[in-house]
């Protein structure tokens, strides 16, 4: 199934009633705050935006005079720095869009083929539930390219196994730790696992582990330090395997998730734990080594995990399932997966049963 069109929703900040104005966008300061951030100047912010030095002030003046707050703060030989309060709004802004991006993406998928439906010569399209993971953010980007239909529902990995049950979707995506906590979370999956109905197709193997500020300033070093009064710690959603496998560790070590200073706060995503902790608002949180890599934050490994594709064994050999796992073993994608920082290349796209992954 070839799109005609691809939908991309995509969050936007704006002010009511700013100066007699309604509904002021604020895309426009947000990127030249990031670009000025990056660069450590007005000229380079300017390049990278494509605007003019004067326009770009003007930006910035305007929005000084909205907020009553100055945005940048220049010092002779030393460039321009934003303010904090220009720092909070930034944070503030890549918060949000880690929390939003992956609600966004499904919600986008699901209207895509809502709309597809109803033109002309619809085809058969595959639809996939899974947990969050950049494995799956990076292969929904190739299956686009190749004009595959594939439509994507980020859910936990219980309900993305039991949604395949139900029969309502084709492939059911969840992961599971190696080593001594692997019986663990995959007895949370087993109601759903029927070992003669389906295979297990191998998407990637990775590290997943505490993020903690640059420097380890609380010298946090393992799951123990959790329960530390002075350790402020952001949790995954209830339901995620993350958080199962975070009590699962702290049961092993002997502890109460009531010891956990911010145990019941919670993000959806890798990136919106590295966002919170990057921001101050966190010491430290579990997620995978990618996203602390993209905030700048240090990362101490507790697990290494394989994600998998659960599927129906009569669904493997159907046009579109090949036309899938063919994006999935080709080497542009192969390539894009092992430049992701903690994440492991081996056995990629291959299919194999629960007693071969699981013996």
């Amino acid at each position: 199934m070839t799109y005609r069109f691809q939908l991309n929703l995509r969050p936007q900040w704006s002010l009511d009633g700013a100066q007699d104005e309604q509904d002021l966008p604020l895309g426009s300061v947000l990127s030249l705050l990031s670009a000025i951030d990056t660069t450590g100047h007005i000229a380079g912010a300017c390049r990278a935006c494509g605007l003019s030095y004067r326009h770009a002030w003007g930006v910035l003046r305007r929005f000084e005079s909205i907020f009553g707050t100055p945005l940048l703060i220049t010092r002779r030989r030393q460039g321009t720095q934003l303010s904090e309060f220009a720092q909070r709004l930034l944070w503030a802004n890549r918060r949000i869009e880690a929390r939003l991006a992956p609600t966004l993406e499904s919600m986008a998928s699901e209207l895509q083929e809502e709309l597809e439906r109803l033109l002309p010569r619809a085809a058969p399209h595959l639809r996939l539930h899974a947990s969050h993971g950049f494995a799956v953010e990076a292969m929904m980007r190739h299956v686009s390219r190749n004009g595959l239909g594939l439509e994507l529902r980020y859910r936990t990995a219980v309900e993305a196994l039991a949604a395949l049950e139900h029969r309502e979707c084709d492939l059911a995506g969840f992961q599971v730790p190696c080593g001594e906590f692997e019986s663990v979370i995959l007895e949370a999956y087993r109601p759903w696992l029927d070992a003669d109905e389906y295979l297990l197709v191998h998407l990637a193997m990775r590290n997943t582990g505490l993020f903690v500020q640059p420097g380890n300033p609380k010298h946090i070093t393992g799951i123990a330090d959790l329960a530390r009064p002075d350790v402020r710690f952001v949790n995954r959603q209830i339901g995620s395997s993350t958080r199962h496998l975070i009590k699962a560790m702290l049961e092993r070590a002997g502890l109460s998730t009531s010891q956990v200073q911010g145990y019941e706060t919670s993000e959806f995503t890798h990136m919106a734990i590295a966002a919170h902790i990057a921001s101050g608002m966190a010491d430290t949180g579990v997620g995978v080594e990618t996203a602390a890599q993209r905030f700048g934050l240090d990362f101490i490994l507790l697990a290494r995990e394989r994600y998998f594709f659960a599927v129906r064994k009569t669904d493997m050999d159907t046009p579109a399932m090949c036309e899938l796992l063919d994006v999935i073993r080709g080497p542009e994608y192969i390539g894009e997966l092992d430049l992701l920082p903690g994440y492991d290349v081996v056995d990629v796209g291959q299919a194999m049963t629960l007693k071969e992954a699981f013996p």
